[in-house]
């Protein structure tokens, strides 16, 4: 099931012509992320405190449809592909009234506290399983 977060272009977002600059869209689709594992459960911060663990992006391959522009009300969508001990395949999308704007593949990873690649948080494993499931 697709994680839906709305977001409101600002100016800051936008480039001289009202456009979303491109680098920006990463911006949104990172907090789609961040908000897709708050919703399975999963508290960054405490990770990070309690483990030394964090999610780095590994791969992105991303299309620039159609321009969003400044004022637009967009909704980021996160779903999850494929998930492995290791990693996680995810596809996001940045839409605007239900026209998809950008689209990306995006694979995140664990890494542990000296910063190699680390198994994923079993909790994030058993709610991956759980959201498959739905």
């Amino acid at each position: 099931m697709a994680h839906r977060l709305t977001i409101r272009v600002y100016y800051e977002d936008t480039d001289l012509a009202g456009i979303v600059y491109y680098a920006n869209y990463l911006k949104f689709i990172e907090r789609g992320r961040s908000e897709w594992l708050r919703q399975l459960g999963l508290d960054q911060a405490a990770l990070k405190d309690n483990t030394g663990h964090v999610f780095a992006v590994r791969r992105v391959e991303a299309d620039y449809l159609h321009p969003a522009k400044f004022d637009d009300l967009l909704e980021v969508t996160t779903e999850t592909v494929t998930a492995t001990p290791a990693r996680v395949v995810l596809d996001q999308a940045v839409l605007r009234d239900g026209r998809i704007l950008f689209t990306a593949r995006v694979t995140i990873v664990c890494l542990g506290p000296s910063g190699r690649p680390a198994r994923l948080p079993a909790p994030l494993i058993t709610a991956l399983k759980e959201d498959t499931n739905d």
